[in-house]
């Protein structure tokens, strides 16, 4: 199946290629993540977001490090039983850290790939502009090699710039 579709598809544009009418565009996606503003404004917007829990996290990985020093310090004076209360007061700790941890990864990940969605959407509704109004036959993004003779990922940053966002 894949043979035939690109049997067919050497069909049709082999004709174009020969007679010399056939204009291909290329787009650094990861560039365009990069350097966009609408993807730099959603990493400002993102970080200011997630900054009160990642307060939080770093003020109670300190606070759980703190009381594994403490304990460490007093553990040799502590009765047995009053030890094993602490080391599973310390375990809870940790264990709720680590929740909260892992939560604010998830989090943050749903949130960056949501915002990097709606920017490569933006992305691909400016790359289909362009090449209706330029006649470009084949847009490629994501190549292995590109020439820069066809690279129009800074008219694809610039035109997303111009471009105002949706609320």
């Amino acid at each position: 199946m894949r043979l035939v579709t690109l049997v067919l598809g050497l069909v049709l544009v082999v004709p174009q290629v020969l007679a010399g009418d056939f204009r291909v565009g290329f787009v650094d996606s990861q560039r365009v993540l990069r350097e966009a503003a609408p993807a730099q404004r959603a990493l400002k917007k993102l970080q200011k977001e997630f900054e009160k829990r990642e307060q939080e996290l770093q003020r109670l990985s300190k606070q759980l490090q703190t009381s594994q020093e403490t304990f460490e310090k007093n553990a040799v004076t502590m009765a047995d039983s009053e030890r094993r209360a602490k080391e599973r007061e310390l375990a809870d700790t940790n264990r709720d850290f680590q929740r909260k941890k892992r939560e604010y990864s998830e989090d943050l990940s749903v949130r960056q790939n949501e915002e990097m969605a709606q920017i490569i959407d933006r992305a691909n509704r400016v790359i289909k502009q362009i090449a209706e109004s330029e006649k470009y036959d084949l847009i490629v993004q994501d190549a292995v090699y590109w020439s820069s003779n066809i690279d129009i990922t800074d008219k694809v940053i610039k035109n997303l710039a111009d471009q105002p966002e949706k609320k």
